[in-house]
């Protein structure tokens, strides 16, 4: 458990009426912004108030405990419902961090974060392309399909689930990488390491978008790699209100 936190900032990013209360309430200054504006305070913790906000935080480059409300299961978020005891705990002090991994995505079109999922994808509907995957220099496999998932633990009960990909849990330390709506009935999925992952487009057919979290980022032209590697992590504060992550 951490320490109580009284009297210092916490940064609010997305809307919920009931935090800011609940946060004075317990004699913490709440801070609401934009996830920008939160990190410009130096908070030393967050509330994130749905799957988008959170994700804000992750870009934004925040490191404090961040509560997540109404972000899902998979990043141990709590139900609207129970804002005010989960604030009051994380105010307190009375919670457990629990640190999800950050990915760091560089490719020729710059650089992005993401918690969640990194996707190479056709912009075109109904097109496929064909891709490559290396981790460590090693190649897993190439294969024709609409795109290619790569998801961190807090990703895994999303889109990649979809997929058919496994759940993972965030102490696994672990990526899933699978082909979406691939050409071959039979095309399997993996289980890498955090760090060395290569994706490359090997087809110039069809515009294919880089994807990190909820934003695409720019069009990755034929023959370049997008390089994944862990960047971090991002301290989830746990409270007994937390979903569990396997329901």
């Amino acid at each position: 458990m951490s320490g109580p936190t009284e009297g210092r900032a916490v940064g609010v990013v997305g809307d919920h009426p009931a935090v800011v209360e609940a946060i004075e309430a317990v004699g913490g200054r709440p801070a609401v912004g934009d996830a920008r504006t939160v990190a410009e305070t130096d908070p030393s913790l967050v509330v994130a108030i749905g799957e988008a906000a959170l994700l804000d935080v992750v870009r934004a480059g925040i490191t404090a405990p961040t509560l997540p409300v109404e972000a899902g299961r998979a990043v141990r978020s709590v139900p609207g419902m129970a804002v005010e005891p989960a604030v009051d705990r994380l105010v307190n002090g009375a919670f457990e961090p629990v640190d999800y991994p950050v990915l760091d995505v560089q490719s020729a079109i710059g650089s992005a974060r993401a918690l969640q999922d990194v996707m190479l994808v056709t912009a075109e509907p109904a097109r496929i392309s064909e891709y490559t995957v290396r981790s460590h220099g090693e190649l897993v496999d190439r294969f024709r399909a609409d795109g290619v998932l790569v998801a961190t633990p807090a990703g895994s009960q999303g889109y990649a689930r979809a997929c058919d990909a496994p759940v993972t849990h965030p102490a696994a330390r672990v990526l899933t990488v699978v082909p979406v709506s691939p050409f071959a009935t039979d095309q399997d999925s993996w289980v890498v390491p955090m760090d060395g992952l290569e994706l490359a487009v090997e087809r110039d057919e069809t515009p294919v978008e880089l994807l990190a979290d909820d934003r695409a980022t720019g069009t990755v032209a034929h023959g370049e790699t997008v390089r994944i590697d862990r960047d971090g992590s991002l301290p989830v504060a746990v409270v007994p209100e937390s979903y569990d992550v396997f329901g």
